[in-house]
């Protein structure tokens, strides 16, 4: 365990609201909103990680065990948040991953610089998650050069607010969709023929599939759709030894909200309405996504786990 490591566990053991710091960089993030316009279409969330004054941590907290030593992982959005947690946690025990990434190269190269920086190979694949074209070729691709498959995480997705329904476009509605659970249906078409007995797959829902989120209706919908995709997956897939479970993160500090999710006034206060008064980081998350896809949880397949900073929800 080198230095970071370290502190990054004293970090957050126990942690309860904010720093000063962090707090300026969510204001700095807000400012930025309001400076360029927080209406920028359905570009808006796909900001370079690298443009946060608030870097969210990405950064594996443990020594590797080889708990994926010889697996091979697709990871759906694994240049930035999330994704590049998952990424760097997997390559850190032991497997090798390639990426999917919509359209960020800088931060599609610097989730494969963390991935070898732990000696495992990686690639990084540029498309669009509900192009099933797209899906095909980033399977093809990660079996060509990786040699084989044995984890998919569904990590993509893409959310604009709307404080009305009467305000979600014909368009908007169809590209969260197209983005949020028709890529699922493309990469699990794609990955299946691929995958044996031990296989996991493991997608990422949200707490709002749970609260609901008043201005995310059409976001909240997809995940919902996700949560009801896993565990009827699971039931397609059980008999086969490949295990379907999902993660459902509460507010987590990624380029998704302050790169046009959210309006100004929402990140300036994101994650403090949760009972440890902060949003998650990344690397709270991952190891959620590491659990559901090794033998640990050789036990469970339809299941969802929440980290969500302690907010109680049914499911």
């Amino acid at each position: 365990m080198n230095d970071r490591d370290t502190d990054t566990l004293d970090m957050f053991a126990g942690k309860v609201g904010e720093t000063d710091q962090e707090k300026q960089g969510k204001e700095a993030a807000a400012d930025k909103l309001e400076q360029h316009g927080e209406d920028e279409g359905l570009d808006s969330g796909r900001g370079s990680e690298s443009e946060l004054d608030r870097q969210p941590e990405w950064q594996p907290r443990y020594p590797g065990s080889g708990r994926l030593a010889g697996k091979v992982a697709i990871v759906t959005g694994g240049d930035s948040g999330i994704g590049r947690a998952v990424a760097a946690l997997y390559a850190r025990e032991g497997a090798d991953v390639a990426i999917l990434y919509h359209s960020s190269d800088d931060d599609a190269a610097e989730t494969v610089r963390i991935v070898e920086g732990e000696g495992r190979r990686a690639i990084a694949i540029k498309g669009d998650v509900g192009v099933k074209s797209d899906c095909e070729r980033c399977v093809t691709e990660t079996v060509e050069q990786l040699g084989q498959l044995d984890i998919l995480v569904n990590n993509a997705g893409e959310q604009h607010p709307a404080d009305d329904i009467a305000d979600i476009s014909e368009e908007q509605l169809h590209r969260t969709f197209q983005t949020n659970i028709y890529g699922m249906f493309y990469m699990v078409q794609a990955a299946q023929p691929h995958l044996s007995a031990g296989s996991a797959i493991v997608n990422c829902t949200s707490i709002t599939m749970y609260k609901g989120a008043e201005a995310l209706l059409d976001y909240s919908a997809t995940k919902g759709a996700i949560t009801a995709f896993t565990r009827s997956l699971s039931e397609n897939l059980v008999a086969k030894g490949i295990r379907v479970n999902a993660v459902a993160p509460g507010p987590i500090w990624t380029p998704l909200n302050p790169m046009g999710g959210a309006d100004a006034e929402k990140v300036r206060s994101f994650g403090e309405s949760t009972p440890m008064q902060r949003p998650g980081e990344p690397n709270e998350v991952a190891p959620a996504f590491l659990f559901l896809a090794c033998a640990d949880s050789s036990y469970m397949s339809g299941q969802v786990l929440h980290p969500n900073g302690g907010t109680i929800v049914n499911g």
